[in-house]
Formats: structure tokens, C-alpha cells, sequence
């Protein structure tokens, strides 16, 4: 298998840069399957779409997760599970987020989107400055947490759960050792389990009703694995999954047309309102801000047997990072990458039509559960604020942050005016 010199390995180390400039080097030199050294076993980066197919469409047994970086926060929740317990806990949860489950759940989106235009209207009318990022934050929380308990998210409970941002942003600079790591966000922790405890007794006291942590609550009744702990951890599972990347998208996406303002014109154009052909352009506006800011930038997969990738020899015990980051710039599979043309998405034959050139929510049985959900919610915000409004930025991010999603590196203040 190609493999990157050590000296390249060695000048990245030396430079201190993003594990991203790593894996794009790699890319850029040896292809869309290479390796780097940084221990004794190479680390194989995956880029290429039939060998992304390979590895998380066709393979899923073969290449499997292992301990994942939110485990801390989610526990044994369906994002970080494995084997047999995540088979089990997906399947039950499959059925929430299909077609026909989703309708049970679309008046509450419309709901969160509403409040979150009154906001707006309000920041509007007095001229105030507020961070849009925190805007979509508000929203994206407010959404799930309509959808898993019933209830609009309070004012209390909206400050306790901003502690589940500072978790998962400090996730890739804590200590090594898992003892180390859970004392440096201990408080954090304590935060976001006594919202979920008090959601959870909520619910177990209330009336019957069809969110999802009363799904929840309901397995507790016919399977014992469904303890209070591992409600606790689906709970805080679907809360950072349900609302973290899908704030983020919105953010860039507020960011991309303010250096974009044809594309919102573009859009808004495509159709009245309320019509298939917005929606369509609307949702074009996303998928291209998903190509460039995957949800999840980085898929870290673990070979459980011998392989042959692609040509190339995958020993059992390889680790291979799986890029949807990088796939989605590369230049062989879109034209002009770095470019903002969410026409891409609307346009025949403008996007590659290999299924691992596109995947923003991941590929095949380990894919997003909601991603469905998530592409309500950004639509049915953006039908309301993208013809009312233009942010207007104070100041802008200078870059992005790598973590478990692609975060804007820094605030984005701004004032409203009208569209």
C-alpha cells in the first residue's frame, strides 16, 4: 500500500498543524487509499467512493467501531455501542425516524421553527446584536428536545445543556486517560445527567405520550437492558447528535451566504413559497453545505479480519479513517470544489453518481439514524427566515475547528435586516 514518507509525517508533527493537513497530504500524494505511520502500524485513509462503498456500505462486520470519542458523554448509547447491543438498540430506534415515523414529529419541528423566527422578528425589531451560531444552537436543541419529551425547551434547561457544546468541543484536546478525561469535564457531566435524570422522571410521571423518550421508556417495560442508565445515555446520545450538527450546518450555511448572496437569491427564486421547487433549492442549499462541512468530517473504522482494499492488503488490527471531508473536495469527483454552487444538488449530472462520492451522514448500516429528521428541521427553518432576513456579520470566523463535527472556529456575531 502507498504510504507517506516519515519525514512528512514528521515535518506535520513538527508544524503542529490540524490531523486534517495530514490526511489531505496523504490524499494528495498516494491517493484515495494510503497510509502514515504514527506508531509502529500504519493508518490507512480512506477517500476513494468504491473503497468508502467498501468499508462502510459492503463491510460493516468487517470494518467496525470501536471506542468512540463521545463515549464519555453518550455511554453505551446507539452512536458509540457496538456488536450486538447496537444492532438491538438501532433496530428499536430504526422505526422513529422513517417516512411514516416522521410525521408524528413534523408539528413540532414546525413548532421550533416558528419560536425560532419570533426570535428573530424580536432581534429584528430592536436592531440587537446576538450570534447566530448560538441562534441555531437555540433552535437545533429546542427542536429535539420537542421531539423527545413533548415540551418546548425552557429557558433552565436551555443553560444547563449548553454544557453538552463545551463537552464535545473539548473532546479532542482531553487527557488520555479516560479517568483524567472524565475529572476535566466532571461538572459538565453533571450538568447534562441531571437534565437528563429530571427528563426522564418527567416522563415516567406524566401522561402517556409519543416522543421518543417515551419509546424509550416503553422498551424499559418488555426489555431489561433499558435500565434509567441507558435511557439516560439514548437520551444524551439523541440530544448531541440531534442538535449539534445540525446547528453547526445551519451556522456555515447563515456564513456561506453571506459571502454568497446569489445562491439565496437562487434559491428564493426557484419557486413561491411553500412550493416543491424552493423546498428543492432549499435543500440544496444544505446538501452543498454538507458537502463541504460533513457532519461528521472523520469516520474512524477498525479492521476486525484481513482485507484486500481496493488492491491493497488491510491486516487485521489496521485502523482506516474514512474522510467524507475529503472525498467532497476532491477535485477527480467535483469540479471546482472549493466552490459554494448548491445548483450541484439540482442540476442533472452535476454531481458524481457513486454512492461514496456523497456521504455526509456517513454510508450503510452505521449511517446517521436521523438523517431525515435533520433535513426537515434545516428546511423548515429556512422557509421562514431565508425570505424574511440577511444577517448582516459584524465579524466572521477566520477558520474551522476539527472536531467531532467541522465548527466554525470562533463566534459569529451579527444584526438582522430585513430581506
Amino acid at each position: 500500500m502507498p504510504e507517506l514518507p516519515a519525514e512528512a509525517v514528521a515535518q506535520w508533527q513538527a508544524e503542529g498543524a490540524d490531523l486534517v493537513e495530514l490526511l489531505a497530504t496523504a490524499q494528495r500524494r498516494l491517493g484515495g487509499v494510503a497510509a502514515f505511520r504514527l506508531g509502529p502500524r500504519p493508518t490507512v485513509v480512506v477517500t476513494d467512493p468504491e473503497a468508502v462503498q467498501h468499508v462502510l456500505g459492503r463491510h460493516p462486520d468487517r470494518y467496525v467501531k470501536r471506542s468512540h470519542r463521545a463515549r464519555m458523554l453518550a455511554g453505551e448509547g446507539v452512536l458509540s455501542a457496538t456488536g450486538e447491543a447496537w444492532k438491538r438498540q438501532r433496530r428499536m430506534l430504526q422505526s422513529q425516524f422513517t417516512g411514516t415515523g416522521m410525521r408524528r414529529y413534523e408539528h413540532r419541528i414546525a413548532e421550533a421553527a416558528r419560536h425560532a423566527a419570533d426570535r428573530w422578528a424580536g432581534h429584528a425589531r430592536t436592531g440587537e446584536r446576538f450570534d447566530v451560531g448560538e441562534e441555531m444552537r437555540h433552535f437545533a436543541l429546542d427542536t429535539v428536545w420537542r421531539a423527545l419529551t413533548g415540551h418546548p425547551l425552557d429557558d433552565r434547561t436551555d443553560g444547563e445543556l449548553a454544557s453538552v457544546a463545551r463537552v464535545v468541543a473539548a473532546l479532542p484536546t482531553l487527557p488520555a486517560d479516560g479517568g483524567d478525561a472524565r475529572e476535566a469535564v466532571a461538572a459538565d457531566l453533571a450538568r447534562i445527567d441531571a437534565v437528563a435524570h429530571a427528563a426522564i422522571d418527567a416522563a415516567r410521571r406524566g401522561p402517556d405520550g409519543d416522543g421518543l423518550l417515551r419509546v424509550l421508556l416503553d422498551a424499559a417495560v418488555e426489555r431489561p437492558e433499558y435500565t434509567d442508565t441507558l435511557i439516560r445515555d439514548e437520551l444524551v446520545t439523541l440530544l448531541v447528535a440531534g442538535h449539534e450538527t445540525t446547528a453547526t450546518t445551519l451556522t456555515w450555511l447563515f456564513l456561506l451566504l453571506d459571502r454568497h448572496p446569489e445562491a439565496r437569491d437562487w434559491a428564493l427564486a426557484a419557486g413561491p413559497d411553500g412550493s416543491p421547487e424552493r423546498r428543492e433549492a432549499l435543500q440544496a442549499l444544505v446538501s452543498e453545505t454538507l458537502r463541504l462541512y460533513p457532519a461528521a468530517w472523520i469516520l474512524p473504522r477498525h479492521a476486525a479480519e484481513a482485507d484486500t482494499l481496493a488492491g491493497h492488503r488491510i491486516e487485521a488490527g489496521t485502523d482506516l479513517l474514512v474522510s467524507p471531508y475529503l472525498t467532497h473536495r476532491d477535485p477527480a469527483l467535483w469540479p471546482d470544489p472549493e466552490r459554494f454552487d448548491p445548483a450541484r444538488f439540482t442540476t442533472p449530472g452535476a454531481r458524481p453518481a457513486q454512492l461514496g462520492a456523497y456521504y455526509p451522514f456517513g454510508l450503510g448500516a452505521r449511517a446517521c439514524l436521523g438523517t431525515q429528521f435533520a433535513v426537515r428541521e434545516t428546511t423548515a427553518l429556512l422557509e421562514l427566515l431565508l425570505p424574511a432576513y440577511r444577517p448582516r456579520f459584524l465579524s466572521t470566523p477566520a477558520g474551522a475547528a476539527y472536531s467531532i463535527t467541522v465548527r466554525p472556529d470562533g463566534p459569529a456575531p451579527a444584526v438582522l435586516r430585513p430581506a
